[in-house]
């Protein structure tokens, strides 16, 4: 047995503990102008999500984008923001996600469990990573496993949380030890409790929809020809979740959502998708978003209430939105057991 012997000046030291980080995309810290812009900055400066030449983007952001965008997307944001905290949905779920997650891990882990510590962060934003890599190691978490919260992969995603992760290790003279969490858009675990998810939504309801939409996150076309697996990993999710479903390609429908700018994006459009369907005399229609573990601006207030009005004007009668996994039970399961999975010869 190794003993660890300091001189009486050494200062205290923690160590021998691992640290388990849950990062999601991102939320302002306020709805007003200045928290929006500032936010908004961080998130469109980032060179994983918007590829065009700095030259060229640099004054649209700065001169047009970040004058206008922030007093619309700050309204938006009021619509959904949680009053009692004075934060946005985001940052209340994916705590409660790091909550529970930690709590299961106590139950599971039994003497073993005062080795992990749980935490979370916002790529974009606040808490940030840097913030949380430091406290974790400062808690003597010498190991770190990083959980990207995105199902798919996608480098304006899962990416960006390494290079921001691996940029904060950069200048750290002591570095811990990083595992990262892969995407788990195929993972049985994940497929069945988004199927379980969806059979409880659809209970609720006080109609049978005849067309289900799996709506995600969408990325430009371009970034697909790159070599970007997000497209095909949506696909293969969407796909999955149908044959647990025990549907057909007509009864669940692939689409993508959140589009920016005038470039091509992947396709087909959830916006105009709901439109056609509504003239085309489908009544009854229901939206699940499988890419987002967590619900936020883009399923709350861009599905539920901005696609809801698409659908309504164009003939539509029934429209439902079903909640992401949150911290549901069967949400907590799963995330639980991803880094349990991925904790394997560490604990």
């Amino acid at each position: 047995m190794q003993t660890n012997h300091f001189p009486p000046d050494h200062p205290p030291v923690a160590f021998g503990r691992i640290g388990v980080l849950l990062v999601n995309l991102g939320t302002p810290d306020a709805t007003d102008y200045w928290s929006m812009r500032r936010y908004l900055k961080e998130f469109l400066s980032d060179k994983r999500v918007i590829e065009v030449s700095r030259w060229i983007w640099w004054p649209v952001l700065n001169l047009i984008i970040l004058s206008v965008r922030p007093g619309r997307k700050g309204k938006d944001y009021d619509s959904i923001w949680n009053k009692e905290r004075n934060e946005g949905p985001l940052r209340t779920i994916t705590r409660a996600q790091s909550e529970g997650v930690a709590e299961r891990l106590a139950a599971q882990l039994g003497d073993k469990a005062g080795q992990v510590t749980v935490d979370w962060a916002m790529r974009y934003g606040n808490p940030s990573i840097e913030s949380k890599i430091h406290a974790l190691q400062a808690q003597g978490c010498e190991r770190i496993l990083l959980v990207p919260l995105y199902p798919q992969y996608a480098a304006a995603t899962s990416a960006t949380v390494c290079d921001k992760t691996f940029e904060a290790l950069m200048k750290m003279r002591w570095q811990p030890t990083l595992r990262v969490a892969p995407p788990y858009h195929d993972d049985p675990a994940y497929i069945d409790a988004l199927a379980g998810s969806l059979k409880d939504g659809l209970a609720k309801l006080d109609f049978e929809p005849e067309v289900v939409l799996a709506s995600f996150h969408g990325v430009p076309h371009e970034y697909l020809m790159k070599g970007d697996p997000y497209h095909c990993q949506c696909a293969k999710t969407a796909r999955l979740l149908r044959e647990a479903m025990g549907w057909s390609k007509e009864k669940m429908k692939l689409t993508f959502q959140s589009r920016f700018g005038p470039a091509k994006w992947l396709q087909p459009y959830t916006d105009e998708t709901i439109k056609a369907l509504a003239r085309d005399g489908v009544k009854k229609i229901a939206v699940i978003t499988p890419g987002f573990v967590a619900d936020c601006l883009e399923t709350i207030e861009e599905i539920g209430i901005e696609n809801a009005e698409y659908f309504h004007e164009n003939g539509g009668e029934k429209f439902a939105r079903i909640d992401c996994l949150n911290d549901s039970p069967a949400g907590l399961d799963l995330l639980t057991h991803l880094v349990r999975r991925e904790l394997m010869g560490w604990v």
